[in-house]
């Protein structure tokens, strides 16, 4: 179960909202981190806590398919991103590098709520207004992923696979 406070954007929020392509060329994730959503939250590097639930709407993360994005989030101390819908090629460089992701149509999650995720039951609870939401559920080898910390790690303790 991931438990935390939310911070709810809207739709359509691409990659260079997540995080300017100016800064992408650093290596220095804390780097990433104090610049993430400054374009469209200026204080959002300021507020946000490790643990914190970004909310959003459709199609978040369009745009690039630069990995950058994921990590600054992550890094910033977001424990889970919940949109109505995901880009694609953010989806999985998310899960790639161990950012959960849920997808949840319908919800009344408003900012400042405290929000519990079941990544395997697929399920959102609102705390503050005790709503339960249905999400998508994810398949149990992107639950493994997001365990191990990523699909490197997953894939170094799986045999199976070689680097």
């Amino acid at each position: 179960m991931l438990r935390g406070r939310t911070h709810v954007y809207g739709d359509d929020i691409d990659t260079d909202r997540i995080i300017p392509g100016k800064y992408t060329k650093t290596l220095d994730m804390s780097e990433l981190a104090a610049h993430v959503l400054e374009d469209l939250d200026p204080n959002f590097s300021k507020i946000v806590q490790p643990g914190d639930i970004l909310v959003a709407g459709k199609n978040f993360g369009s745009g690039s398919s630069r990995e950058q994005a994921p990590v600054a989030l992550k890094r910033a101390g977001i424990a889970v991103v919940i949109a109505r819908s995901f880009a694609r090629i953010f989806f999985r460089n998310a899960i790639n590098i161990g950012l959960p992701l849920v997808e949840v149509k319908h919800h009344t999650i408003r900012p400042g709520h405290e929000v519990e995720v079941d990544l395997i039951g697929g399920v959102v609870h609102n705390l503050t207004t005790g709503e339960t939401y249905q999400a998508t559920r994810m398949p149990s080898v992107m639950i493994d992923i997001l365990n191990a910390g990523g699909l490197v790690n997953y894939l170094k303790t799986h045999r199976d696979y070689k680097l």
